[in-house]
């Protein structure tokens, strides 16, 4: 029988007990299982007790990164596979990996227990990013929906979007995709690396990204005017925004970012301005199931 610890963060956003619940009654039916609250200071503790044990992360993209984090500061993304029922709001990588939203098939997958190797993102600050990150007014546009979330769940980031995008006046960024420039000289709006599809709850900012294959999509806005703002806004939404004349694409295993500073959003968690960062593939770094 498999031996399962699955981790949860009472203090998460899209926290449900009841659906919490219901799900470890599943797992329970088919493996041992010890199931721990574990926010960011006490993740380490609870691994340590429980060694050997694969990881469940009962959560969204945050408690996704936190615990992929932490396995791999400890030197475990070898030893223990995760799983991953969606109890967050966005649910972004489980969206682009197609794992189903309903909590209860995604813990019958975990319990089929077919791991699948991933790629991870590790930037040069030694953090990592699991699914996307974002620097300029996508950064800026979580920020703006961190207070509407409890209220309007994963629409509070189209909302911060809309306010983030008329706002920002952009940043003067050089951006270079193994080592060949994709964008420089221009302000730039945006800049997307995505290993996965979504951000923000479905919003496909790299619409053909695989965290699989090796290699990370890159996708930078350059500045244009209000009306042109709204249109790649609306065009982000749906998946179309490459197509536009001032969207610059790429794919490569080496992206680097440097310039003015810029807000970062790395799997939901925002940090800098930072000045420069970059970000290298480690292929297959890490095992899922799914």
């Amino acid at each position: 029988m498999a031996e399962l610890l699955a981790i949860y963060n009472e203090e998460a956003g899209g926290v449900d007990d009841a659906a919490r619940t219901a799900v470890m009654e599943v797992l329970r039916g088919g493996a041992d299982v010890v199931e721990v609250p574990a926010g960011q200071k006490d993740l380490d503790e609870m691994l340590d007790a429980h060694p050997g044990r694969d990881v469940v992360v009962l959560g969204g993209d945050g408690s996704l990164h936190v615990t992929v984090a932490a396995l791999h500061r400890r030197g475990e993304l070898d030893a223990r596979t995760v799983g991953l029922v969606p109890l967050g709001t966005g649910n972004d990588f489980a969206r682009g990996l197609g794992i189903p939203l309903d909590p209860e098939v995604a813990a019958r997958i975990v319990l089929a227990g077919r791991p699948h190797p991933l790629d991870l993102l590790v930037d040069g600050e030694g953090g990592i990013v699991v699914n996307a990150v974002h620097l300029g007014v996508g950064a800026e546009a979580s920020e703006q929906a961190k207070p509407l979330k409890p209220k309007l769940g994963r629409f509070a980031y189209a909302v911060g979007g809309l306010l983030a995008g008329v706002r920002s006046p952009g940043w003067r960024l050089r951006v270079t995709v193994d080592g060949r420039p994709l964008a420089e000289g221009r302000p730039v709006l945006m800049v997307g690396i995505g290993n996965g599809v979504t951000i923000g709850g479905g919003t496909p900012l790299t619409p053909r990204a695989r965290p699989d294959d090796g290699m990370v999509d890159v996708v930078a806005a350059l500045t244009t005017g209000p009306v042109e703002r709204l249109v790649y806004a609306l065009r982000l939404r749906r998946g179309t925004h490459p197509e536009l004349r001032d969207v610059v694409t790429g794919r490569g295993r080496e992206v680097v970012v440097e310039g003015e500073p810029v807000p970062v959003n790395a799997d939901g968690e925002l940090t800098g301005p930072v000045t420069r960062r970059r970000w290298t593939v480690a292929p297959g770094a890490w095992r899922m199931f799914t």
